[in-house]
């Protein structure tokens, strides 16, 4: 892959990822880098990268005028939007105003901004699977691109919508959009307020794992680096118009995860506190990815048993860069 690609929210833990993947894979490649920093956002998740081939740029997808400015100057072949309010619990405590605004006047702003450009052969507008709801916990059913969009949360609502407006950019303009749903993402880089990551905080500064209720809610985990692979392919292969679910099938409880923890720290099951539910918590998330695996030749490496000790013992090995996050957002003395 040669060109450059404009990455929106890049230096988030999805985004940016995504970035040292393909930097890594593709040496030929430039990436433009546009991302707000906001709370979740962090610079450091990009250091080390070469200068000579990836541009950062602090800025909001909303300002059109500046996205305009970046695509006349760098001509980016491809765009791969991941720029988005992503926490359940902020969008359900904190109000979902933020949520619309981000993710669903964000998205068709930048769309706006970019649908004249002759140069971008390709956008990958990154989503959920929470699009979709909830599934049962029993029968084994999984969401396929043709599930109806039942979000239940606003954060769920606000991806939903983001991904109507960009299909229909491509129905309106052409623009040639490819919409991609993933499962949970595990990995490096990941801000605390998500599950993994925030557990692990917990444990090592001394605190029990909190978990909603009884716990025995299920989501379909994906290694953030398989993430990156897939998005790729859209990028290369995938037909504008078309959706493409992403999932490794490695469905796992949050119990379960949290006493993977406990054995991995030898703590005892009193260790974990169970809390208060939040409102309309999804019982189970999972997918079926067999079109990306069919038609773009698509398979994962990881699995979340190979790889889940792997992923705590990055965020153990690098107490340097979770402390500086966490006191870049105020939160120094939460849990360490």
């Amino acid at each position: 892959m040669k060109g450059t690609i404009l990455v929106t929210g890049g230096a988030g833990f999805i985004g940016s990822n995504f970035i040292r993947h393909t930097l890594s894979k593709y040496p030929k490649t430039k990436v433009v880098c546009i991302d707000l920093l906001t709370y979740a956002g962090n610079k450091d998740n990009l250091k080390g990268l070469p200068n000579n081939r990836l541009i950062f740029v602090k800025g909001d997808i909303a300002n059109k005028a500046l996205v305009a400015r970046l695509v006349k100057k760098y001509k980016p072949t491809y765009v791969v939007h991941f720029a988005a309010e992503s926490h359940v619990d902020r969008s359900i405590h904190g109000g979902a105003e933020t949520f619309v605004r981000t993710n669903v006047l964000g998205t068709a702003a930048l769309l706006s901004a970019i649908k004249n450009a002759s140069s971008i052969k390709k956008i990958v507008h990154v989503s959920t699977d929470e699009v979709y709801g909830a599934l049962p916990l029993k029968g084994g059913k999984k969401f396929t691109e043709e599930s109806l969009l039942l979000p239940n949360s606003p954060y769920a609502s606000s991806k939903a919508a983001s991904d109507l407006v960009a299909r229909s950019f491509f129905k309106t303009y052409n623009l040639p959009v490819v919409i991609t749903r993933c499962s949970n993402n595990y990995g490096p880089y990941q801000y605390f307020e998500k599950l993994i990551p925030f557990s692990i905080m917990r444990l090592m500064g001394g605190n029990p794992i909190t978990i909603y209720g009884d716990g025995k809610y299920v989501r379909d985990w994906i290694h953030v680096e398989d993430h990156s692979s897939a998005l790729l392919l859209a990028l290369k292969k995938g037909i504008p118009g078309e959706i493409y679910n992403i999932g490794a099938d490695d469905e796992v409880s949050n119990l379960a995860l949290a006493h993977r923890l406990l054995k991995y720290f030898k703590k005892s099951k009193s260790a974990i506190t169970h809390v208060k539910d939040r409102p309309g918590h999804d019982r189970r998330y999972a997918i079926n990815a067999s079109k990306i695996r069919r038609e773009l030749g698509w398979k994962p490496k990881h699995t979340f048993n190979k790889s889940f000790e792997t992923t705590v013992a990055w965020y153990v090995e690098h107490m340097g860069w979770m402390k500086k996050a966490l006191a870049r957002t105020g939160r120094a003395n939460t849990h360490l």
